[in-house]
């Protein structure tokens, strides 16, 4: 098997999971910094927009590792999407296939199902509620909690903040709720 093909193949947990662990200590020691996606957002609006808005009005500088970081996560999904992509369907339980055909989605070709995520169904209702719904929940959320899932559960539980504990059970009630008992009335829309 060469490296490129193994690549391809999913990681098993014993593998990608500490190697996302391992990144709570390297971004201490290399300079007190914290894992997180969503304050991103904030020091990229902050660079870019010229308005004389309070929220914006800091010193992004400090922060512009987070928007390479960001950068980094952007260009390796590219190349993973691009070059080391594995082109077999994505192996699904078949009890789950089977619920899923009768909501109308069959094709695991790709990481998301197209019968849910493309450009027509966005004029659905279903996907007014899943994609631009629920993407205004997500930020919203995500600014609420004073973080992300990434920056909660992997940075604030290895750093044993109370916040962090709270912010990941009600994301992780709030994932478990929307699964079982929202998300099938949306996909019968």
């Amino acid at each position: 098997m060469s490296f490129i093909e193994w690549i391809r193949q999913p990681w098993p947990w014993y593998v990608a999971g500490p190697l996302i662990g391992l990144m709570v200590p390297a971004l201490l020691i290399m300079g007190n910094r914290t894992l997180g996606i969503s304050s991103s957002l904030r020091h990229a609006c902050a660079a870019c927009v010229p308005f004389d808005i309070h929220f914006f009005k800091y010193d992004w500088k400090k922060e512009i590792w987070n928007l390479l970081f960001v950068a980094g996560i952007i260009v390796g999904g590219f190349i993973t999407a691009t070059f080391l992509s594995n082109p077999d369907p994505i192996i699904v339980n078949p009890k789950l296939a089977e619920e899923m055909s009768g909501y109308g989605i069959t094709n695991y070709t790709g990481i998301i199902p197209s019968e849910i995520f493309n450009w027509p169904a966005l004029l659905t209702a279903r996907g007014l509620i899943m994609i631009v719904f629920g993407g205004f929940l997500v930020g919203f959320g995500t600014r609420y909690a004073g973080g992300c899932t990434s920056g909660h559960a992997i940075m604030g539980l290895s750093n044993l903040q109370w916040p962090s504990l709270v912010a990941t059970c009600c994301f992780m009630a709030g994932g478990f709720i929307m699964a079982n008992l929202i998300l099938p009335f949306i996909l019968k829309l």
